[in-house]
C-alpha cells in the first residue's frame, strides 16, 4: 500500500513538474501565454522557471536570424533588366510586440518578404546599372588594361565614377526597410545584394553583342596584322633589291678594278720585255686552239712567226 502510494506521489510530481516548470536557454528569452494572451514580462535571464499549470511558453531566439529572398526580375533606370538575389540578416528585438505582430518566424519572413523585397524593386528600378554592379570607390587605370580596346567602347564609360554605388545603395535599402521594422519588434542588422545577372534573354543578347565585339577587335588585328604583314614584305623586297644593287653596282667595281690592275700589270709587263710579251701571247693564243682547229693566214702571216724562225737559222 505504501509502495503505491510512492509511486502515485511521484508520478503527480513528474506530471506537475511539466506542468509547471520550464528552462529557458541562454539563446532564447520567452514569454507566457495564458488563454492564448501574453502576460507577464518578456523573459530574458536562462535557467529553470516556474509557471501555472494552465499557462504556456513561447520562446524565441536571441541570436541574429538569416533572411533570403527570392530571386526577383526587376528592370533598372536604364531599362536593362536584371536578376536580383537579396539576403538580410536580423534579430528578435521586442518579443512581446514580435508575438502580437507576426507570431512566429514564419509569419516574419512573410513580412520580410513583403518589405524588403518592394524596397528593393523601388531602389533597383530608379538607379543605373552600373551603379548597382559598382562600388563607389571603384577606380580604373585605362592604362593598365589588358585589352585596350575596352577604353574604346561607346556603351561602356570606365573612367566614370559612380555616384552611388554597391554599398551606398545598400545602405540606402537598409534605412528604408528599418523603417517599417520597429511595428514589428525586429531589428534589421544589413540587407545584401548576393548576386545581379542578367535575366536568359538580355544575357544572350549581351553575350551575343560580347561575341560581336570581341569578333570585331579581333578583325581588326588581323587587318592591322595583314598590313602589318604587307608592310614587313615591302620593307624585305625593298631592301633586298637595294642590296643586289649594291652587290651589283660592287661586282662591277671590283671587276672594273680587277681588269685595270690587269691591264696595268699587262702594260707594266709589255714594257719591260715587248719581245718577251709578244712571245707569251702568242704561245698563249697557241694554246686556246683545238686539235682539230683550222685557221685560214695569209702566207706572210706572222702568226707561226716563232715556230718558223728557228727552222730558218
Amino acid at each position: 500500500m505504501k509502495t503505491s502510494l510512492l509511486a502515485f506521489i511521484v508520478v503527480l510530481a513528474v506530471i506537475l513538474g511539466n506542468l509547471t516548470l520550464y528552462t529557458v536557454d541562454e539563446a532564447e528569452q520567452a514569454i507566457l501565454v495564458q488563454f492564448g494572451e501574453p502576460i507577464g514580462d518578456v523573459i530574458n535571464e536562462s535557467g529553470l522557471k516556474f509557471k501555472l499549470p494552465w499557462q504556456n511558453v513561447r520562446y524565441f531566439d536571441k541570436r541574429l536570424l538569416v533572411w533570403d529572398g527570392d530571386v526577383t526580375q526587376i528592370p533598372t533606370l536604364g531599362r536593362e533588366f536584371i536578376l536580383v538575389d537579396t539576403t538580410a540578416r536580423w534579430r528578435i528585438t521586442d518579443p512581446l510586440l514580435f508575438l502580437t505582430s507576426v507570431r512566429d518566424e514564419a509569419g516574419a519572413r512573410t513580412r520580410l518578404d513583403d518589405i524588403i523585397d518592394s524596397v528593393v524593386r523601388d531602389m533597383v528600378s530608379s538607379t543605373e546599372l552600373e551603379e548597382i554592379v559598382r562600388s563607389k570607390d571603384w577606380q580604373v587605370n585605362v592604362a593598365e588594361l589588358d585589352d585596350p580596346a575596352l577604353a574604346e567602347r561607346s556603351d561602356v564609360n570606365l573612367e566614370k565614377q559612380p555616384k552611388l554605388g554597391r554599398e551606398l545603395l545598400e545602405a540606402g535599402i537598409l534605412k528604408r526597410a528599418r523603417d517599417s521594422m520597429p511595428a514589428l519588434g525586429i531589428e534589421l542588422d544589413d540587407v545584401r545584394i548576393k548576386r545581379v545577372n542578367y535575366i536568359q534573354s538580355v544575357r544572350r543578347q549581351v553575350e551575343s553583342r560580347m561575341i560581336a565585339e570581341r569578333q570585331s577587335i579581333a578583325e581588326r588585328f588581323r587587318s592591322e596584322g595583314r598590313g602589318r604583314s604587307q608592310e614587313i614584305l615591302g620593307n624585305m623586297e625593298r631592301d633586298l633589291r637595294r642590296i643586289r644593287s649594291e652587290a651589283a653596282r660592287d661586282a662591277e667595281k671590283i671587276r672594273g678594278e680587277a681588269d685595270a690592275e690587269a691591264t696595268r700589270i699587262y702594260g707594266e709587263a709589255f714594257g719591260a720585255d715587248a719581245e718577251f710579251y709578244s712571245f707569251f701571247r702568242t704561245l698563249e693564243s697557241y694554246r686556246a686552239l683545238g686539235a682539230n682547229s683550222t685557221l685560214m693566214l695569209n702566207a706572210d702571216s706572222d702568226f707561226f712567226r716563232y715556230l718558223e724562225e728557228p727552222q730558218a737559222q
